[in-house]
């Protein structure tokens, strides 16, 4: 069975997504966690991605899990660029590019998760941009400090082991683009 979100009870959602408190020193609609010990969606999300990433269904319980698939997805695109990296250098400005490119939303006809997502009301369209964005530069900041072994300053094999997974046999990206 996989391993869902601990965050069901979030208060604020943008389309049928939670919007949930998350530590970031990027700005954001997120609401920001000032708790450096509780653990956040993001933290979460990198600690359920090896176990989860084996599973081809992923039944939602909440809005929460909606966040934590996206940022599974999320995370195998990271590993896929973490890869071709040599330094710890370049994987951030490696990460940092796929964090700002430009992606689809939910209700995007490129989205490949339009089934469990649904499209954000038109006033939500900016927002449901920035959250993303916002969860993209914290998440990839986070895998940089978590797979760039800090004594060969380089990735860590036991997480580019996961690289040709794909979650739910879906991808962020069409995988032709990298």
């Amino acid at each position: 069975m996989a391993y869902h979100s601990s965050f069901a009870n979030s208060k604020f959602r943008i389309g049928n997504m939670a919007l949930l408190p998350i530590r970031t020193r990027y700005s954001g609609p997120a609401p920001t966690e000032t708790s450096t010990e509780n653990e956040d969606i993001i933290d979460e999300a990198i600690k359920y991605f090896r176990p989860n990433i084996f599973f081809r269904n992923y039944d939602i319980k909440h809005d929460a899990d909606r966040t934590m698939i996206y940022l599974t997805l999320y995370i195998t695109e990271c590993l896929r660029r973490l890869q071709k990296c040599q330094s710890r250098v370049q994987a951030q400005k490696e990460l940092s590019a796929l964090a700002i490119s430009t992606f689809p939303i939910p209700g995007d006809a490129d989205f490949p998760l339009n089934g469990m997502f649904v499209k954000p009301a038109n006033s939500e369209v900016e927002k449901m941009k920035q959250y993303l964005e916002q969860l993209r530069k914290e998440c990839s900041d986070r895998m940089v400090d978590r797979v760039i072994d800090p004594e060969t300053d380089k990735p860590s094999k036991w997480w580019l082991c996961f690289v040709r997974r794909r979650f739910m046999d879906k991808s962020l990206l069409n995988i032709g683009s990298l």
